[in-house]
């Protein structure tokens, strides 16, 4: 009888699969890992009866490192690792499983790879097969792939039926994204570390004794950059106040705000006059009564990134912990691979029976029974296709009693996203009322929701109506009032997780598969802080590390290398460059930059020191998470973020306050906190001795913060033009 080696991507996959291939009739028996167990089963395959042991691997079995000569980071010249032999190696924690695979290879006539069917998972089938033709005589060993997208019956049976081969190609992208990540990871961290280590190392230890190591990583990097990009544009943000007009009208009890057509205007002496027209004229004229239909569209199938977007903003359930629970669910068959870049389902796709498997679900089973009942499944298709796995959709019914805690939240929101996709718009007529009045135009809107279609299933949409009394044409309106409004325009928020997912996605760092990864990695360095609302915060370090890069004249933190490295790797996939072809063009690339790096790395000691001043200043580890405040008045930044670090998460947080303004540009301000009382003639010295100046360029005032809150007492410099005063330059910067 012939025995078949069959090989899942983890313990939970294997199980699934073998239970489908015995029908429940397998035996388990203990491999050399305590983790991955071996189930033996007699099944068909390949036309006929055979011995099958199906067990698992735990993600990548092997990883690419360089020799031991090597290995000293004090006398191996750094530029060395750009062109040093690369080997594949088995670590430590993965021997155990490749002691089983040797063993079980052995007693196998044919393998089968059953690991995950992307680019991941083609090439730790590969290191599948090098472990397992080191087996005694079996360097030919045959190997075939199995090419699934869900762990159910149908679709096992017809990776059985229809085994492939390992694409190579895709095999290779990941080789060489692995190698170029180990060859310019070494050659910056070593770089940055010994350099810092060796000028900070008493504060880059926070004080003890366990050396930290500064990592780089053509991936975090970009990432940390989104981050840093985002803290300095609120830091340097400054508001200014606008002025608006709003019509007001009271009918059936009901006060109709009417929008003005110039929406706002920073000039309040224009508004005014605006304004007293407006009010010169005693009646407003109705010059037209519109309606018309209104849709929301109901959600696009359901990939990989929208998912962990969705799970960020509507369960707040981290990127990180969405696919451990997503693939959790997957292994147990309750949905689909939930690895996967395509939005759309073919037009071929049997979405029925997925329909009628929610049915009976007391929560959602009366939509989908109206979705049958309207003449089965439409669903709204997106523009993407990996062309390797459908969307994420549920394979099976569950229920709450089944799945507990943040598996039944995930569960929930891939049902009612999939049936949302599958039903119908919701729609609704909105009326608009447009007025004249003193020759300003302003618009009321109301809006009747007619059918809430989708929304009815998909509760995390809100779609609210708003009322408009009746308007005709022509009318004549004797009690309108026109208020004129002043507000002041606001900073954008801190990113939080799906805010970065979508940048990470736009500019091409990383893949579905990575981002969560990407992200964790630059919290567990300590580079970036998760503040009480869940938005990112740059720690100083990775600050420090951003501007150190940019001093030296090089954009490190900006996406566009590593995205023309995922680019490269799609090319490799798709036949059009070769593997060598594009680690010779990237490792070229990085060996220039990184030559300039270590003649300038005097520069990333600048940047380091002034976040170390700031940081000591007050009285924190430069490992720490740096505070916005706002400035006295509000008047500087949006004050959107104050104390958003009083319990930060992920990046060493504390409450201290750092404060310097406009950081790694010519380093205009320092920490806060540094002055005392007696400083009040004007003009006032700044710290390095010099008149400091406004940007009217006026010698500075110094004044000190009245008002109560976090940040009474403190000295500040401003324009000595009076705040209201047209000619006053809105400097602003903390002593």
């Amino acid at each position: 009888m012939r025995r078949i080696l069959c090989v899942a991507e983890k313990n939970d996959a294997a199980k699934g699969i073998a239970s489908i291939l015995s029908r429940g009739q397998m035996l388990r028996r203990e491999g050399k890992s305590k983790f991955n167990k071996i189930y033996q089963m007699e099944t068909e395959m390949f036309g006929q009866k055979c011995q099958v042991a199906m067990t698992s691997v735990s993600g990548h079995l092997t990883a690419l490192d360089f020799g031991s000569d090597m290995r000293s980071w004090q006398t191996v010249p750094i530029i060395d690792l750009f062109s040093a032999q690369v080997h594949r190696v088995v670590p430590p924690e993965m021997k155990n499983i490749e002691r089983t695979l040797i063993e079980e290879a052995a007693r196998a006539d044919t393998l089968v790879i059953w690991t995950d069917c992307d680019r991941e998972g083609e090439n730790i089938g590969a290191e599948i097969v090098f472990v397992c033709r080191q087996a005694p005589q079996k360097t030919n060993l045959p190997v075939f792939r199995a090419k699934f997208s869900e762990i159910t019956p149908q679709a096992i049976r017809n990776a059985v039926a229809n085994l492939q081969h390992l694409d190579d190609r895709i095999v290779a992208a990941v080789d060489c994204r692995s190698e170029l990540d180990l060859r310019i990871g070494a050659a910056f961290t070593r770089l940055q570390t010994l350099h810092l280590r060796q000028r900070f190392g008493q504060a880059l230890n926070g004080g003890g004794t366990e050396k930290q190591v500064v990592s780089y990583g053509s991936c975090q990097f970009p990432t940390l950059g989104f981050v840093v990009e985002r803290y300095k544009a609120i830091e340097e943000f400054v508001s200014e106040p606008f002025w608006k007009l709003v019509a007001k009208h009271r009918r059936d009890n009901i006060l109709i705000d009417f929008v003005w057509e110039r929406n706002r205007l920073f000039d309040r002496n224009a508004t005014s006059l605006f304004l007293d027209t407006c009010n010169e004229d005693r009646e407003a004229r109705i010059e037209s009564v519109t309606k018309k239909p209104k849709s929301r569209w109901r959600p696009v199938a359901l990939d990989t990134i929208e998912m962990e977007k969705l799970c960020v903003r509507k369960l707040r359930i981290s990127a990180k912990d969405t696919m451990a629970v997503a693939e959790k669910l997957y292994a147990q068959g309750y949905i689909s691979y939930p690895r996967t870049e395509t939005n759309k389902f073919p037009a071929n796709f049997n979405l029925s029976p997925l329909i009628d498997a929610q049915r009976g679900s007391t929560d959602w089973g009366e939509f989908a029974t109206g979705i049958m009942d309207a003449g089965g499944p439409r669903p709204r298709g997106g523009n993407k296709s990996d062309e390797a796995h459908p969307p994420i959709h549920p394979l099976k019914l569950a229920t709450k009693d089944q799945l507990g805690g943040n598996e039944w939240r995930v569960y929930e929101l891939i049902v009612r996203h999939f049936l949302a996709c599958c039903s119908r718009d919701a729609t609704g007529q909105e009326t608009k009322a447009v007025m004249t009045k003193g020759g300003e135009t302003f618009t009321g809107t109301g809006l009747i929701i007619e059918d809430m279609g989708y929304m009815e299933v998909f509760t995390y949409d809100k779609w609210n109506a708003k009322l408009l009394p009746q308007y005709t044409q022509g009318e004549i309106l004797a009690d309108v009032r026109v208020d004129m409004e002043e507000s002041r325009t606001q900073a954008p928020p801190l990113l939080n997780e799906a805010d970065l997912i979508a940048l990470m996605d736009k500019y091409g760092i990383g893949t579905d598969a990575t981002h969560a990864e990407h992200i964790e990695t630059i919290k567990k360095r300590q580079y970036v802080g998760v503040n009480a609302d869940n938005r990112f915060l740059p720690g100083y370090l990775g600050l420090a590390l951003v501007d150190g890069y940019n001093l030296m004249g090089y954009e490190m933190s900006k996406p566009m290398m590593r995205a023309e490295l995922e680019q490269n790797l799609k090319d490799i996939c798709a036949g059009t460059k070769t593997k060598e072809e594009v680690l010779a063009d990237q490792l070229g690339k990085y060996k220039r930059i990184f030559t300039v790096s270590e003649m300038k790395v005097d520069k990333l000691s600048e940047a380091f020191r002034n976040y170390l001043n700031i940081a000591g200043q007050n009285n924190r580890s430069i490992n720490n998470i740096p505070e916005i405040d706002p400035p006295p008045d509000g008047h500087h930044n949006s004050g959107q973020i104050m104390h958003v670090m009083e319990n930060a998460r992920g990046g060493g947080a504390g409450r201290g306050r750092g404060r310097g303004r406009g950081r790694g540009r010519g380093g205009r301000g320092g920490g806060a906190g540094d002055a005392d009382g007696g400083r009040q003639p004007n003009p006032v010295l700044a710290n390095d001795g010099a008149t400091k100046m406004c940007k009217c360029n006026q010698p500075a005032v110094q004044k000190r913060v009245t008002k109560e809150g976090p940040n009474k007492g403190k000295l500040f410099w401003t324009c000595p033009v009076g705040y209201n005063q047209p000619n006053n330059c809105k400097f602003f910067e903390w002593a």
